[in-house]
């Protein structure tokens, strides 16, 4: 697990990020428009994964627009944006901020994508929503880079990100 904090208080993660070489785990998880979606369906990208606990907070829609301005130069690469939120709120986020080159996804059915890489938070008041992080991933699907935020107000490092795709 991963001692993190919230606001200055300390809290935890359910476990660890998958390690840098490893193979991306699986996940399934739900669009905006209600279809669901797999590690499969974007075989051959190069991945960026931004995970955050809510879009409806500063620092979380921050990332969210920060990867939307640096997706659309990225050769072969998508950025998955990915939380707790329903899918409904997530879209009426992109809509009114004309977020349009990151993909949306929510875990909101299960959290088992959270359960699975490590980063659902263990108590606290954002208890089971995600932490703060980052996942590269090749076309191979192998991982490549990652960074869980010490504390979650920060934005991640988006320089170290992109530059693992170098």
């Amino acid at each position: 697990m991963a001692n993190i904090t919230l606001g200055g208080n300390p809290t935890k993660t359910s476990g660890e990020l998958p390690s840098v070489g490893a193979q991306t785990p699986n996940f399934t998880l739900t669009a905006v428009d209600l279809s669901e979606k797999s590690l499969g369906d974007f075989q051959g990208s190069n991945l960026i994964l931004n995970i955050f606990p809510s879009v409806d907070t500063g620092t979380c829609a921050t990332s969210v627009r920060t990867f939307n301005k640096t997706a659309a130069d990225l050769d072969n690469t998508k950025v998955l944006c990915i939380s707790r939120d329903l899918p409904f709120a997530q879209n009426r986020f992109c809509g009114a901020e004309g977020i349009e080159n990151v993909v949306m996804l929510s875990d909101f059915k299960t959290g088992q994508f959270g359960k699975d890489y490590g980063l659902e938070i263990e108590g606290g008041i954002f208890d089971g929503l995600h932490s703060r992080c980052i996942v590269v991933v090749d076309t191979e699907g192998k991982v490549i880079h990652t960074e869980q935020v010490q504390e979650t107000g920060d934005e991640p490092n988006y320089e170290a990100a992109l530059a693992s795709l170098k």
